[in-house]
């Protein structure tokens, strides 16, 4: 996960008074400040009012700090978003019944994407099981551990509060090492059980550390291949945060070149001159021309290689000629046409692979590198002074005037197609510095292994980054989100917006609106589908974001997006919403998706 550093760091709480009658649910509490959590996302109900209890107990003292999301599926993305941009396990809770059914779809997500979360959900008093208690979810009612039992590494009933501390410790080192959601069921008396202890009796925070394992066998092998290799082309997949510095090292040692995944663009500096675009969905022809150079090794770092990742599964990439280097087996699993499997700590396998070929010249054959530029700046759409504003436009202007530590989420949808073909934001700060008399230029560059283009891919629920921006600006409250987001996501989770309000946080949001569903439009025109169903009403977001005290602007051209002061904006705390009309026209890159659909062969 990113920022791993971070990740462990304990919860600062200087003069906290020790918990008078100590029950189950302090325990819990005691153990999430005992790891570094700092926010918990959710909405309260009395099946976990207990909890809430302890949580207001700890905040009166400096500690963990609820924060009230609207619908439980968006305190779910929120916990994802907030997990992804600290390295900390993203934490949600939710009643029972109806609050707990409303998470599978967060938690869904979280599960297909690897992140790692916690889930607490309440359940009627024991004594009640079986009785059709008000919203009950147990085995004798709506058996919501059976439904969660499929996007879960780790569920179960705490039936007892002496099983509680055991079977939370497994539930935080499960979600750690699968680094996927964990989910615990608890009756509202066990969790108004008190205690004997008064705080936690393991130390957690040493059995999540993160572990540095590799292959060394297979390191080598990977090194024999580097060193026979004439003509190489890196990968780099969203999983290689931490990694990302000695990838970049590699690349630059063996005057290698390099493409990214969908969810790996936010990862790299696109101006790198090494650089030839994004594989994969919404990809760019550049990285598909030189996967059709035919290199003699790829190698795929943190790549999940599903169909977004892969081009569809696509040959060019997945072929004899692959080595897939990953922490996941998971992952690894999608690849048996690989010459070779790389399993192990993404930084540890990069920094051995460096140790070894620090002896030795660059590989025969392989020359540094010319400049090849890839960005899409020469489309004419991208520069078109057109009413109503083309996408293309839309991402050009938010490429130069976000500042460089923005994190961007782009939604699933037409959202992510515009953002991962067309934004490119890069370092670009500029200072001056005077030494022996002499003033010189300096770019400063980003000082962080998060990247600043998150993307869903895989299960890719609409919404997703409205709650995951609240999440990534509660983790990062200094550093500026976008959340890019189309008007259908808007009128489904919209109304989130109301969160990143109660909690100060600076998000602008900006919604792509076309009044349709754009992706299923203009799917069912390129698939020669019937044209159904498709079509929203007219929404004046602006008046809408306006009737919850957000301030908003309606931009319609790039003249009203260049009046727009994006300094304060930027600056402000709470969100802002720019209700954007797109040309509704503009066929977004979605090529290789419309080939599948088709089942046309990759």
């Amino acid at each position: 996960m990113n920022r791993q550093s971070h990740a462990m760091q304990p919860a600062v709480l200087q003069g906290v008074a020790p918990v008078l009658n100590f029950d189950a649910a302090d325990l819990i509490v005691s153990y999430l400040e005992s790891i570094g959590v700092e926010y918990v996302f959710g909405i309260p109900g009395g099946a976990i009012e207990p909890l809430y209890n302890a949580l207001a107990r700890s905040q009166r003292n400096g500690g963990l700090h609820p924060v009230v999301a609207r619908h439980e599926t968006g305190a779910a993305f929120m916990a994802d978003g907030y997990a992804r941009e600290t390295g900390r396990i993203g934490v949600c809770i939710a009643t029972s019944g109806p609050g707990s059914t409303n998470l599978i779809t967060g938690v869904s997500c979280a599960y297909d994407n690897h992140i790692p979360m916690l889930l607490i959900t309440g359940q009627p008093a024991l004594p009640s099981f079986g009785k059709h208690a008000l919203q009950e979810s147990t085995c004798t009612g709506v058996n919501i551990l059976s439904m969660f039992q499929h996007c879960t590494c780790y569920n179960t009933l705490v039936s007892h509060a002496e099983q509680l501390e055991y079977k939370l410790v497994n539930a935080f080192m499960r979600a750690h090492q699968a680094q996927r959601p964990a989910h615990l069921s608890i009756p509202i008396d066990v969790l108004r059980s008190p205690l004997k202890q008064s705080a936690p009796a393991y130390d957690l925070r040493s059995r999540l550390q993160k572990t540095s394992f590799f292959d060394e066998h297979t390191v080598h092998q990977l090194a024999d291949e580097i060193r026979h290799a004439h003509k190489m082309v890196f990968v780099i997949g969203g999983g290689c945060a931490e990694a990302i510095a000695p990838i970049m090292e590699l690349i630059h040692r063996t005057h290698g070149l390099f493409i990214t995944t969908p969810d790996g663009k936010g990862l790299i500096n696109p101006a790198h001159p090494a650089y030839r675009g994004v594989f994969g969905f919404a990809g760019h022809q550049t990285a598909i021309d030189l996967l059709l150079g035919k290199p003699d090794l790829i190698l795929a770092f943190g790549a999940a290689m599903g169909e977004f990742n892969s081009g569809a599964w696509n040959t060019m990439l997945l072929n004899e000629r692959l080595v897939h280097i990953d922490s996941l087996e998971d992952h690894l699993l999608r690849t048996p046409m690989a010459k070779l499997h790389v399993q192990g700590c993404l930084q540890t396998v990069c920094r051995h692979l460096l140790d070894e070929l620090q002896k030795e010249s660059a590989p025969a054959g392989v020359s540094p590198v010319a400049h090849l530029a890839v960005l899409p700046s020469a489309d004419k759409a991208s520069v078109s002074d057109a009413t109503p504003i083309k996408p293309q436009r839309l991402m050009r202007e938010l490429s130069r005037r976000c500042p460089p530590t923005t994190r961007i989420l782009a939604d699933a949808g037409n959202s992510m197609s515009w953002a991962v073909h067309h934004l490119q934001l890069c370092d670009r700060r500029v200072t001056l510095r005077k030494q022996d008399g002499i003033t010189a230029i300096y770019r400063e560059r980003r000082y962080s292994d998060v990247g600043w283009l998150r993307v869903v891919t895989n299960f890719a629920p609409m919404g997703w980054a409205i709650g995951a921006a609240i999440g990534v600006a509660r983790g990062t409250p200094d550093c500026p989100v976008v959340c890019i987001t189309g008007d259908g996501a808007w009128l489904m989770s919209g109304q989130e917006i109301t969160t990143a309000v109660q909690e100060q946080l600076t998000v602008i949001f900006i919604s792509l609106n076309d009044s349709a569903y754009g992706m299923v439009k203009h799917g069912q025109r390129l698939t020669g589908g019937e044209p159904i169903a498709f079509e929203l009403p007219p929404v004046d977001f602006g008046m809408m974001a306006q009737s919850m005290g957000v301030p908003s602007h309606v931009i319609h051209s790039p003249a009203d997006l260049d009046a727009l002061d994006f300094d304060v904006i930027f600056q402000r705390r709470g969100p802002t919403l720019l209700d954007v009309r797109i040309d509704p026209e503009e066929v977004p890159p979605m090529g290789q998706r419309v080939k599948t659909l088709t089942g046309q062969q990759p």
